[in-house]
């Protein structure tokens, strides 16, 4: 008989220190990553930023601005050796949590269209489609729309 070893899962607020962690995560996961310097300035201008350590390893983050009763999911990221796993999920399901708990009552995001995994994980939380951002990400060969998701957490799950 054999027993697969789960890790242990844990989301914690993120710290200066892991700045180089994630950013290695970014960059094995995007084509165009932000920089290590765009952490830090999420990090200093306080937005909500969130880590997914799996049994020490630093697996995800999420990056999130929350104002006026809105938060906005600027960043959710795992890395692609950990995807399919559940941890996508968990990561934002904790991250909307935490925004409920701060009065958030809607929340937003942007996402390429092309990314149907995603969109299946954040129609399954209770996202909806509201809208599209025309040529709002790089690409290979110039720009991609972005498609515009929001939930109200009497929607969110």
């Amino acid at each position: 008989m054999s027993a697969a070893v789960r890790p242990y899962i844990q989301v914690r607020t993120m710290r200066p220190a892991d700045l180089q962690a994630v950013a290695e995560v970014e960059i094995a996961s995007y084509q165009f990553p932000w920089t290590l310097g765009i952490f830090r300035d999420c990090l200093l201008a306080g937005y909500q930023s969130l880590v997914l350590d799996a049994s020490g390893n630093i697996s995800g983050y999420c990056i999130m601005s929350i104002a006026a009763g809105e938060a906005h999911l600027l960043n959710l990221c795992i890395h692609p050796s950990c995807q399919r796993l559940g941890f996508g999920r968990r990561l934002l399901v904790d991250a909307l949590g935490r925004a409920r708990e701060m009065g958030v009552e809607t929340a937003f995001l942007e996402v390429r269209p092309s990314n149907k995994i995603a969109i299946g994980l954040y129609r399954s939380l209770g996202f909806r489609l509201i809208g599209r951002r025309p040529s709002y990400y790089q690409a290979d060969h110039g720009r991609e729309d972005a498609v515009i998701f929001a939930a109200t957490f009497s929607d969110a799950k």
